[in-house]
């Protein structure tokens, strides 16, 4: 079983907690930027063991009608389809899927602002359809020569000509799908109007990483950077603060870099020209190292996720053909940093050990792919591709048939229906492979499950796979990388090609 090192309900009581505090210091009214995810937080519950991927969402309707979402979106990312990575969809895809979520949890979203807006026809097409359905849609154009331009940012031409959101209660989370979308120029957009009507309003941050009460080089902050490694983020001490309060904290360089500005936009924006805080750090209300309660878990959990970006990082300059190396040099010099290697990662030498006895087995069928899942108890289980299966989908079998007590050598799936599939693919679809992928394979064995006891029984434990880990020693095809989506499996590859093939389709 996998350790804990995270306790979501200390988190809560100490970020409601200085929430409330930091709303009630500005009249009880609240601008907060939402960095990071607002759900589905999978880094944070990587390399904090037992947090819950949902838990702001958890603090927000604990909040309950203290607080309401407005939701930002930059216009190109709608433009160009940007995806986000973790769920294969694009951003404004994201946006509705939030917007569904927040309500089933009973959480308010007044508004949905779309940011840097000139027309963009599918960012009308996205305002349309939310329209349509009776959600309330704002169009924040981009301020000439923004930010530097300070006499016409903080102006009625500049933040004043974006349109106000009326919000009603005191806390006004402001977030988005990914990073860009416009979340510090919407509250600083509202914060301009309220400052005009004479309205008391604040503004503050609340990002999770990188924890600012932690060591700079803390394997926890150092996961952040990781992370981040292809938007070039930086953790660095905070000099203002430092200066101001003679105290050691933790900050990352684009808000450090952009806090001159930010104070001068708030002087600008404040009647007795002032600004209530003296540094980047002050600006946020993060009390997540309230839940750490096991350092060396929270440790260990964010080394393998460095190595995890880092393989991951790998992988897409391979496949995307990218001149980019930066991304992979930063996780090389941060595992440098902590003496880790890539094969610190259990499950990676017993993925290619795998794929090295099979291409002994087979020298002559071309490339032969091995992988390893580790289930929660700790064993390693090994799986190969063959003319039926991936080797993602065989690793999955075997792991399912482990957990549920079924010799490895019991077929789950029955020939008729490997054969039916095949048929489809080829003989009807035409389709140039025939193997099933990790997705298909989990279609045909729910088939199997109807009328083959061991089937039920192995389908019962697809569920146990969740967080687990798993290496595969070539790159994902992408039925097998909605496969490991859907089923929640941590998984990472080498950067070789299972196939001479250019294009993929499965």
């Amino acid at each position: 079983m996998q350790k804990i090192g995270f306790d979501n309900e200390a988190y809560l009581r100490k970020q409601a907690e200085g929430l409330m505090q930091r709303a009630a210091s500005f009249g009880n009214k609240l601008y907060l930027e939402f960095g990071g995810k607002l759900m589905y937080d999978y880094h944070a519950a990587r390399v904090l063991p037992g947090y819950d991927p949902n838990v702001k969402l958890r603090l927000l309707r604990q909040l309950g009608d203290k607080a309401e979402i407005i939701l930002c979106v930059y216009a190109e990312d709608i433009e160009r389809k940007k995806m986000r990575a973790d769920f294969g969809i694009s951003y404004d895809d994201d946006a509705l899927k939030l917007i569904d979520n927040l309500r089933a949890w009973d959480i308010r979203v007044c508004a949905v602002v779309i940011t840097r807006f000139d027309g963009q026809p599918a960012a009308l097409q996205f305002k349309n359809k939310l329209e349509a359905r009776g959600i309330k849609v704002c169009c924040h154009r981009a301020v000439p020569g923004y930010p530097s331009n300070l006499d016409l940012v903080v102006s009625p031409n500049g933040y004043g000509a974006n349109e106000y959101v009326p919000t009603t209660r005191p806390i006004v989370v402001v977030t988005g799908p990914g990073p860009g979308s416009g979340k510090l120029a919407t509250c600083l957009t509202m914060l301009y109007h309220d400052r005009v009507a004479g309205r008391s309003a604040g503004y503050a941050k609340f990002e999770t990483f990188p924890v600012w009460d932690l060591p700079l080089r803390h394997p926890i902050n150092l996961a952040y950077e990781a992370a981040t490694a292809d938007l070039g983020d930086i953790n660095m001490i905070d000099p203002f603060h430092l200066e101001s309060h003679g105290k050691i904290a933790v900050n990352y360089n684009r808000d450090v870099e952009a806090f001159p500005l930010l104070r001068e936009i708030w002087t600008r924006l404040s009647g007795d020209r002032t600004c209530p805080y003296s540094s980047p750090t002050d600006m946020g209300v993060n009390r997540i190292s309230a839940g750490i309660i096991d350092d060396e878990v929270c440790s260990e959990a964010a080394r393998q996720e460095i190595i995890r970006r880092y393989f991951r990082h790998l992988c897409e300059a391979v496949a995307k053909g990218s001149s980019d190396k930066r991304p992979v040099e930063i996780t090389e010099r941060l595992m440098q940093q902590l003496d880790l290697k890539p094969e610190d990662r259990p499950v990676v030498m017993p993925a290619r050990q795998a794929a090295h006895d099979a291409t002994l087995e087979r020298p002559l069928e071309g490339v032969c792919c091995g992988g390893t899942l580790q289930l929660p108890d700790g064993r390693m289980i090994q799986g190969k591709n063959s003319s039926e299966l991936h080797a993602a989908a065989a690793v999955m079998l075997n792991a399912v048939k482990a957990l549920a007590g079924i010799p490895r050598e019991k077929h789950l799936l029955a020939p008729e229906t490997i054969a039916s599939v095949v048929h489809m693919k080829q003989g009807i679809l035409k389709g140039k492979y025939g193997s099933l992928n990790l997705d298909e394979a989990l279609v045909a064995l729910a088939i199997c499950a109807a009328t083959d006891p061991d089937a039920k029984a192995a389908l019962e434990q697809l569920s146990v796979l969740r967080d687990c880990e798993m290496h595969l020693s070539h790159m994902l095809t992408p039925g097998d990388e909605a496969g490991l989506r859907r089923l929640g499996i941590r998984a990472t590859t080498d950067p070789l090609f299972a196939t001479a093939e250019l294009f993929i389709d499965s």
